[in-house]
């Protein structure tokens, strides 16, 4: 299942309560501007990722993107085991951050097509010390060669940072002179210092953004998402 909108907020679950994702979920499922939910490996390790996603399909039938924090950096052959679990529980979507190689990334990405599952490929975290010209291990030209890995193997689907709305900006020039109608997930919006109005001047219309503790972490769920969805949406 896709999400059918060309914009929409993806809300991060990275909660570690069966009860609190079910309030999450049950929240904010009616609106339309929810494009999806992402789940990560607190509930997944906690409850098992089919339990997750029982919780989740009471409410709603919205994909499910999973979120490995960070999948695709193992040994090739392992692709095969993560995507027949994934595919068993039904996930729609799964984020790949394919640091351990070109062969892990093709293997990875493979593997997720062939069971139905779409690839979401991301090389830049949000962290300020992520990128070797701030301090940390991975250099640019590195990332760029993931995205470019990924789009030779027909990838479609693309993670930037969105509280770096100029390193966002600059790799989806990049990727959008390799992929033809890309589309882009956007976490590091709220809690992480970016926000919707800085990237949506950068993203152009295909584009989500994975917000999770200024919904999650609001006291009113609904009304929170209902307002960032407007917000995006320009209503």
């Amino acid at each position: 299942m896709r999400i059918s909108s060309t914009k929409s907020i993806v809300v991060a679950c990275d909660l570690a309560s069966m009860n609190d994702l079910e309030r999450v979920v049950a929240s904010t499922c009616k609106l339309n501007g929810i494009g999806g939910y992402k789940i990560g490996f607190a509930l997944a390790l906690k409850y098992s990722i089919p339990a997750v996603m029982d919780a989740i399909r009471k409410y709603t039938a919205k994909p499910v993107i999973y979120d490995h924090q960070k999948g695709g950096t193992d040994v090739p052959h392992t692709g095969a085991l993560f995507s027949d679990v994934l595919a068993e529980a039904g996930v729609d979507y799964a984020i790949l951050f394919p640091f351990a190689g070109p062969s892990t990334e093709a293997a990875w990405v493979e593997a997720l097509t062939k069971k139905g599952i779409v690839p979401v490929v991301g090389a830049v975290m949000t962290i300020p010390d992520f990128l070797k010209e701030g301090g940390g291990y991975i250099d640019g030209n590195s990332a760029a060669r993931i995205f470019e890995t990924a789009a030779s193997l027909g990838v479609k689907d693309f993670v930037l940072p969105g509280n770096k709305p100029n390193i966002a900006s600059e790799y989806k020039r990049k990727i959008d002179g390799l992929v033809s109608s890309p589309t882009y997930y956007l976490p590091g919006l709220g809690a992480q210092g970016g926000d919707i109005r800085s990237c949506a001047g950068v993203m152009g219309e295909n584009w989500h953004a994975i917000v999770g503790r200024s919904i999650y972490g609001a006291k009113d769920i609904r009304g929170a998402a209902l307002s960032l969805t407007e917000e995006l949406l320009g209503k």
